[in-house]
């Protein structure tokens, strides 16, 4: 893990992102100090349309009974 000051982040951010995007942590610093961290995104698992079709009932629909309602606007 490399240590960048914000300068350099800065002049070289674009090079930084595509460190980061290849999986490396980078951590940038402010006069020295650890500040921020520049880490990869973990990958976002793709939808699936339709996953709950069928399951969801008319009953989803009908309204709550008191006692939930009262739960819900405390």
């Amino acid at each position: 893990m490399q240590i960048v000051n914000i300068h350099e982040a800065k002049t070289h951010f674009s090079k930084l992102l595509s460190r980061v995007h290849a999986g490396e942590e980078i951590i940038i610093a402010k006069a020295g100090k650890p500040y921020a961290k520049l880490v990869p995104l973990s990958p976002v698992a793709k939808r699936i349309p339709g996953i709950i079709k069928g399951k969801v009932t008319d009953a989803f629909f009908e309204p709550l009974p008191e006692e939930e309602l009262q739960a819900w606007e405390r």
